[in-house]
């Protein structure tokens, strides 16, 4: 079993690599352990997909509840989970400290924070989105494990578009000390390039706003990293309404045929 602190060194290792990698985003143990099997070198929760499994829409689970998540997954695998921490679960500074040290000890390996609140609908001014994630430099030096902070900038995922903010918050961040940048919503190539071309540290790229892309034009585009967000979730759930409506509209359960091998599920799991 990997101690933390060398989840936290392999999550970093990763981050910089010369090639871009994918992190995919379970939304339970299950699929947590499934996609470790596959062999993906390292996962990041799921607001979205996790809120899910508990019947909520995204936003809408506390912070107890998001800990024992990532204890859960932290416990469950033997690679790096970086934990979705919204905005830190808390608006003051304090808040943000003591859900930092709480999140710790669940034994993930990394964090992002966002500049947006949720309570409030609406981003954070400029200088305390800032002043944020410096905090979240500042705790993660205090705890002493080299936990990998992900600064997101959430200006195009929240209905503006103003690629010059999220430029200028996203080299604040960068300068403050966060180890990756993610300005998810992001919807081109070329946007992406203008991006990273901006940036010197990594850099993550939320694949499903540009579906059409692959993994090697991400890499020419400047990514490091690319998630996946709640779509893998989304992709699982859709076969399940599908079913469920032939099963009530044709009374027929032709869908069985496209099942999973339960061998291989169960392969998969036990690795």
């Amino acid at each position: 079993m990997l101690t933390q602190v060398q989840k936290c060194e392999s999550l970093a290792a990763l981050h910089r690599s010369d090639s871009a990698w994918v992190i995919p985003n379970p939304w339970d143990v299950g699929s947590a352990k499934l996609l470790q099997g596959l062999g993906f070198k390292a996962l990041a929760t799921t607001s979205s997909g996790f809120a899910y499994t508990l019947g909520r829409a995204d936003g809408e689970v506390s912070i107890n509840e998001k800990l024992l998540h990532c204890s859960m997954l932290s416990n469950a695998t033997e690679i790096p989970i970086s934990a979705d921490f919204e905005n830190g679960y808390a608006e003051e500074f304090a808040g943000i400290v003591e859900n930092i040290k709480r999140l710790a000890e669940t034994g993930v390996a990394g964090f992002s924070i966002e500049d947006y609140s949720r309570d409030q609908h609406k981003l954070y001014e400029f200088s305390k989105a800032l002043d944020r994630v410096q905090t979240a430099v500042e705790t993660i030096a205090e705890l002493g494990i080299p936990l990998q902070l992900t600064a997101r900038a959430e200006n195009l995922l929240r209905g503006s578009d103003d690629l010059e903010d999220t430029i200028k918050r996203l080299q604040a961040f960068e300068a403050a000390g966060a180890d990756v940048l993610y300005a998810p919503g992001i919807k081109t190539l070329d946007q992406l390039k203008q991006v990273t071309s901006s940036l010197r540290k990594p850099f993550n790229v939320l694949a499903s706003f540009i579906p059409q892309a692959k993994v090697a034009d991400f890499n020419e585009s400047g990514a490091n990293r690319i998630s996946l967000g709640g779509s893998l979730n989304f992709a699982a759930i859709d076969p399940v309404i599908k079913a469920g409506n032939e099963i009530l509209k044709q009374g027929s359960f032709d869908w069985l045929g496209a099942r999973a091998s339960g061998a291989e599920l169960s392969r998969l799991l036990s690795d």
